[in-house]
């Protein structure tokens, strides 16, 4: 007779740090954090309990385990306590140095697996496993992480390792674990290339390459991040893929049965919430009680408080927190012109600032670099802007889809200081700009100026390829959001200086 065999995973991804229900900004418990998808993790000897990377960075929890502890063990602590099996690391997992990631690795109990990453020897440092559950069901499982670390990262970031194509370090691990495990599970911190429901193309880049894996390769199962949208589970190619959101939000209970080689998976997206298991927030509570007391500290005021609205009138009308921005990066670089962008869900700065309010309005870990750039490289750059609007039917500003599928990315639409320019919404994209002037006079392709962004942007990330060759004149070592509390040191109370103007025509 037959028998049945089944695996269950619940799976996280993209955690950013925050633990506890709440995002930092105010009091009262929400329905987000790691504590509020544990409380519904249901493990036995037949379960695994897997997260897809993006722990160590993105909450102001994390920037005071880094910034004032100095050690990411506390975090391991968590994992461990929570029960996780196997992690894979996500980009913003390097963004703080081999040496804090490798103090989070050492006290973490569940496999690291990262197939991509090599150590200085050339050796995989996180290879693939195989895992037996008590039913005997023998689960090969793959971790990779985007090649895109290698454009985002600072060299010193990655000490002496190497971070190589994912999709050939995982064709190699399945050849390898061939006729040697009843499913395949791979762990990938990277994201779809392609529309889920058209299947059309929407990047030809190779930092998000889900469903060529899918195509390529035969995993059973792929367990996918980076991109923070919800895929609740289906098949593409013959895998079955999925992807919760951020920050604890939601995680990804999965079901897979094998009987006589067949096999059947379901999935479901579950909601954080419900109460947090109350010893999780005993044990832990010291650490949350020093970064709240640390998030309290008082770093500066403002002369009226900057107020976030929607994405789309920030754009449209501007944004006093970008200006704001812009007028740090100015004032800490020389630079003539700059360039700045804000997070997709933006938090304002009230006129008593605190260190929380600085970490939450800028949550990032950019640095800054200054570049100089030609004429014709900075309208190439405002033109990728101004792809961020279409029109509606009564011919009104929206959102284009480029910035909102397969992943919302409103911090790829830039805000810039130090020119005046006009954005032509009626003309096709790409012969948008229309006019951008530098102290009064129409800039030409010829030109050149010394230009600050940060070091995301500088990489040419989001659509900025121009700036990929563009000379380095200064690379920064202090974080953004260490700069701006350097600025509230050196102006207590700060008047925020718009300098120049965008003008919407359409």
């Amino acid at each position: 007779m037959a028998v049945e065999k089944t695996l269950q995973i619940y799976f996280t991804s993209d955690v950013h740090g925050f633990i506890y229900p709440t995002d930092y900004r105010g009091p009262g418990e929400q329905d987000i954090g790691l504590f509020k998808c544990a409380n519904r993790f249901h493990k036995d000897g037949n379960t695994l309990v897997i997260d897809g990377g993006d722990l160590l960075q993105g909450s102001p929890l994390d920037a005071f385990q880094h910034d004032s502890v100095g050690s990411a063990e506390p975090l391991a602590e968590i994992m461990n306590a929570c029960g996780y099996d196997y992690v894979t690391l996500g980009n913003h997992d390097f963004n703080f140095g081999m040496d804090y990631l490798d103090s989070y690795l050492h006290t973490l109990k569940a496999h690291c697996l990262c197939e991509n990453v090599l150590d200085g020897a050339g050796h995989v440092r996180f290879p693939w496993r195989i895992h037996t559950l008590e039913n005997g069901l023998r689960i090969g499982l793959v971790g990779i992480v985007t090649d895109h670390v290698n454009v985002w990262e600072r060299p010193e970031n990655l000490a002496d390792h190497q971070i190589v194509a994912p999709m050939e370090a995982a064709r190699r691990a399945l050849q390898t674990m061939k006729g040697q495990v009843d499913l395949t599970v791979g762990i990938y911190h990277g994201g779809f290339e392609r529309d889920l429901e058209t299947d059309r193309v929407l990047s030809t880049s190779t930092e998000n390459i889900a469903c060529r894996i899918c195509e390529e390769l035969d995993f059973d199962i792929l367990l996918t991040g980076h991109q923070h949208m919800s895929v609740s589970g289906q098949t593409y190619h013959e895998t079955f893929i999925v992807q919760p959101t951020d920050a604890g939000r939601e995680f990804v209970h999965i079901t897979a049965t094998v009987c006589e080689g067949k096999k059947h998976i379901t999935g479901q997206t579950i909601s954080a919430g419900g109460t947090c298991p109350p010893e999780l927030l005993e044990r832990f509570s010291a650490m949350e009680c020093g970064a709240q007391e640390w998030l309290d500290t008082v770093v500066g005021h403002m002369d009226t408080p900057l107020q976030p609205e929607s994405p789309l009138e920030m754009a449209v009308k501007g944004s006093g927190l970008a200006d704001f921005f812009n007028q740090v990066q100015l004032a800490m670089t020389g630079a003539q012109i700059s360039v700045a962008s804000l997070a997709n869900e933006v938090a304002g700065l009230p006129q008593v600032v605190r260190r929380r309010d600085v970490l939450t309005a800028y949550p990032y870990a950019n640095t800054l670099a200054v570049l100089e750039v030609s004429g014709s490289c900075l309208r190439q750059a405002l033109e990728r802007s101004a792809e961020y609007f279409d029109l509606d039917a009564a011919g009104r500003p929206m959102v284009s889809d480029r910035f909102l599928r397969p992943k919302v990315e409103h911090y790829n639409y830039d805000y810039y200081a130090g020119i005046d320019y006009t954005f032509d919404l009626r003309r096709p994209v790409g012969q948008r700009v229309t006019q951008v002037l530098y102290e009064g006079r129409e800039v030409q392709d010829e030109d050149r100026f010394t230009l600050c962004l940060n070091s995301y942007r500088a990489s040419g990330a989001g659509g900025y390829p121009g700036y990929v060759n563009c000379p380095v004149l200064r690379s920064m070592s202090e974080e953004m959001s260490d700069l701006i509390l350097a600025f509230f040191r050196d102006n207590p109370t700060v008047k925020v200086e718009k300098k120049g103007t965008m003008t919407l025509r359409y």
